[in-house]
């Protein structure tokens, strides 16, 4: 099938301006680095909901438009370093790209997203007779599960030594100083070697003729000493400065490791955090980093200078002997294999240990925060026995594992000591032949007492490694996750006006996993339009306004802003016009300024105050000790509901939006409170699209229309006489309610009876029988 040609506008690159239709959205995109003939050239792959975009860079300026449908595939294989993508119709390739290994990963996501986009209409019918795939691989969900394993878990394979190897993407911005640091441990580790080597001289030279009563030159002794002691000095200046150089820069590795994967966590969309534990990912933001940092700054250096060290010592021992050098090496093999056996059980131990050692985390992360919950329901007790078997299974694990490592390391220093013992026996017996002297055997002893403890060292770092392995692959984990809610490629600025706040949902799908939340939707709210929606739990409320807010994106239809599809904008542009007020709010610890002003930190005073004077909280506040400056505690657990409901109602009118989502702001306060929330809300919603949920039908009596859902589908609309008059969902809804309150009356006036009847006075028997 031959592409269509689309010239590029001139008057900008084509390759940051591809021809797109004005509701086209980008999916994926894909930097090209190899022409046909195999020399590095820039290009370009762009996938849209519709088609495939290509731009062959300066050779080729042009885009070509290749339109998708099922027969299509786009294939994948790579040949000596180079990545070859195919496109295929049936049986004939149309078209074909090169590109180098390091864009594999760009690849995988463009081939994920293609096979999405092929095959929707045919897994439609699937999904329909056999429950859902996964929108991003297609694999098969099972139909008890909420989430794809391929995707959204992470792999549960053993972690690989070499997943360490992928932080050189933290440490190339200090590679010259690692290099400094390696060129100071290498003569370092030169200078150590000196000292045994000096021990030739000291003993044939020296000691034994001076023990024979020959006659030695003094000045020729302390000139051997003083290389003894300048061999020492330099080896200490040197390792103290590669010490305190790579210490410096492996904390900040591990800085950068630590800052980039929480900003990743940031940009992961809400279901990535709905299927982990907070407790799991605090440690992995906080202990997996800070053990990478010391594997890096003692443990990868102490491995880098030992190996060092064997490679030396080895090169001098065969310089000065070789056969007594081989018997030396002797032991190595079996060390060899030794560290390679333990490996693979360290390597999934130490994974198991940090995936329990989340469990204890999880624990604290539960309880500490509800710790009031706790409490009230008197589940000390119950929480000490979670905390308790949660840390007996730590130990257990960590006993399994040192089963392993206690027998190998004593292992290790018994061949090392038998190989010290067959050195002195072949030393001796060389000693006594006259083929070595004994200074020649004492600088071999000393050599190999440095070899043999090096080689201990290095089998006990197999232990660390590992551990920083199992770490490392568990921040990678987090980093190797791509958001469901991605970038836009090329996202459109918004108008310099603003958003106006008109929303246009159309033919609207969402399923998680395999279940189906929301389906074939239509709706449109005018700019500055008041909607209510209600509805029976689970009918898809909360749902479509985190579809509205872009939590989530839709996996059918598109919903739009002001004619532009939301997944064109950028997620930070386009939620900054949006405010949400919740049902329960949340208050980070700080002041209530700093809790007001969070959407827009440079806000000054007097526009904080305005904000809490419009959601009349301003009165409450300067009751405080301290104001507006008054420290609220962790999730504002020092201030009533209503209080927090009313900071949270200024935080959303201090940034002014032009899209306002409020989701059960009034339904857990009291009356008294609700109306000043609700005067509070009536200065938010003016002038201002609004989305309005409320399981109090009454509240929503200002709506300009009501939206009733039912099963993720619109079953009415319109306002709330007309829908009392259909008699349909929400005439139902409403006289369930209204029947619900005349109970609550009933049985609260039977309750004050009851208190009535033990407050007056009651006659005593003999007064009752009394004429």
């Amino acid at each position: 099938m031959p592409s269509t040609p689309d010239q590029a506008p001139p008057q900008a690159a084509p390759a940051l301006n591809p021809p797109l239709d004005p509701n086209e959205n980008v999916l994926a995109t894909f930097s090209v680095d190899l022409s046909e003939q195999l020399r590095f050239e820039e290009g370009r792959l762009i996938l849209t909901d519709r088609r495939l975009l290509s731009h062959g860079g300066a050779a080729d300026p042009v885009w070509r438009s290749y339109p998708l449908h099922s027969g299509m595939s786009l294939e994948q294989s790579d040949h000596a370093g180079i990545g070859t993508l195919e496109l295929v119709d049936g049986s004939q390739r149309i078209a074909r790209w090169h590109y180098t290994l390091r864009h594999a990963a760009q690849a995988q996501t463009l081939l994920r997203a293609f096979q999405r986009v092929v095959r929707d209409g045919a897994q439609a019918a699937l999904d329909a007779a056999a429950g859902a795939a996964c929108p991003i691989c297609h694999a098969p969900i099972p139909p008890d599960a909420e989430e794809c394993p391929n995707c959204a878990r992470e792999s549960n394979t053993p972690p690989s030594t070499w997943v360490l190897l992928r932080l050189w993407r933290f440490a190339r911005p200090y590679r010259w100083q690692l290099l400094l640091g390696f060129l100071l441990m290498l003569g370092s580790t030169a200078a150590t070697l000196v000292p045994p080597y000096l021990t030739i001289p000291l003993m044939d030279e020296v000691l034994i003729p001076f023990q024979n009563g020959q006659r030695i030159d003094p000045s020729y002794v302390l000139l051997l000493l003083a290389g003894l002691l300048g061999a020492a000095l330099l080896a200490w200046a040197l390792g103290w400065a590669r010490t305190w150089l790579l210490a410096l820069v492996s904390e900040r590795i591990a800085a950068d490791l630590r800052t980039t994967t929480f900003e990743h966590l940031l940009g992961l969309s809400l279901d990535y955090f709905g299927a982990k534990r907070t407790g799991d990912l605090m440690a992995r933001v906080g202990s997996e980093t800070d053990r990478i940092s010391v594997f890096l700054s003692l443990h990868a250096l102490d491995f880098a200078a030992d190996v060092l060290m064997l490679l030396m010592t080895a090169a001098i021992l065969l310089s000065i002997h070789p056969w007594l050098a081989l018997v030396t090496l002797l032991p190595l093999p079996f060390i060899a294999w030794m560290i390679h056996l333990v490996r693979d059980r360290l390597r999934t131990g130490f994974e198991k240990i940090d995936r329990v050692w989340g469990e204890v985390t999880n624990v604290l992360a539960d309880t500490i925060p509800g710790i009031r919950v706790v409490k009230a329901f008197a589940q000390e007790a119950r929480e000490a026995r979670r905390f308790r078997e949660a840390n007996q299974l730590n130990l257990a694990v960590n006993d399994r594992l040192n089963k392993t490592w206690s027998l190998f390391t004593p292992t290790v220093t018994l061949l090392t000591d038998i190989g010290l013992l067959v050195v002195w026996g072949f030393g001796i017996w060389q000693v006594s032949r006259g083929e070595v002297t004994v200074g020649v055997l004492s600088a071999f002893l000393a050599y190999i007492g440095r070899f043999y403890g090096r080689l201990d060292s290095m089998s006990r770092i197999v232990s660390v490694t590992q551990k920083a392995a199992a770490g490392a692959k568990r921040i990678f984990d987090i980093l190797d996750h791509v958001s469901n809610v991605p970038e836009p490629v090329d996202p459109l600025p918004l108008p310099p006006a603003g958003l106006r706040g008109q929303l246009t949902m159309h033919r609207v799908g969402f399923r998680y996993g395999s279940r189906t939340v929301i389906r074939n939707l239509n709706l449109e709210l005018k700019a500055g339009e008041m909607v209510g929606l209600v509805g029976h739990s689970g009918s898809g409320k909360s749902t479509l306004v985190n579809l509205i807010c872009r939590f989530y994106d839709v996996t059918e239809g598109s919903i739009q802003v002001d004619g532009i599809d939301l997944r064109r904008l950028k997620v930070a542009d386009y939620r900054r016009h949006i405010g949400l007020v919740l049902q329960e709010p949340f208050l980070f610890f700080g002041t209530i300024a700093e809790n007001i002003a969070y959407g827009k930190p440079d806000a000054t005073r007097e526009e904080i105050v305005a904000a809490a004077r419009a959601a009349h909280a301003h009165e409450f506040i300067l009751r405080l000790p301290h104001g507006y400056d008054s420290l609220v505690g962790e999730r504002g657990q020092s201030l009533s509901g209503g209080e927090r409901q009313r900071i949270s109602i200024a935080r959303a009118l201090l940034i002014d939006p032009r899209i306002l989502i409020l989701d059960e702001a009034t339904s857990a306060v009291d009356t008294e409170t609700e109306k000043e929330i609700q005067r509070a809300l009536d200065n938010l919603v003016r002038g201002r699209t609004t989305i309005a949920i409320a399981h109090r039908l009454s509240t929503l009596r200002k709506a300009d229309r009501l939206v009733v859902m039912d099963r993720g589908e619109i079953v009415e609309i319109g306002t709330h006489d007309e829908l009392l008059a259909a008699q349909g969902h929400y005439w139902r809804l409403w006289e369930a309610q209204a029947r619900k309150a005349d109970a609550e009356d009933d049985a609260e006036d039977d309750h004050d009876a009851v208190l009535i009847a033990h407050a007056v006075p009651q006659p005593s028997a003999h007064e009752a029988v009394a004429p």
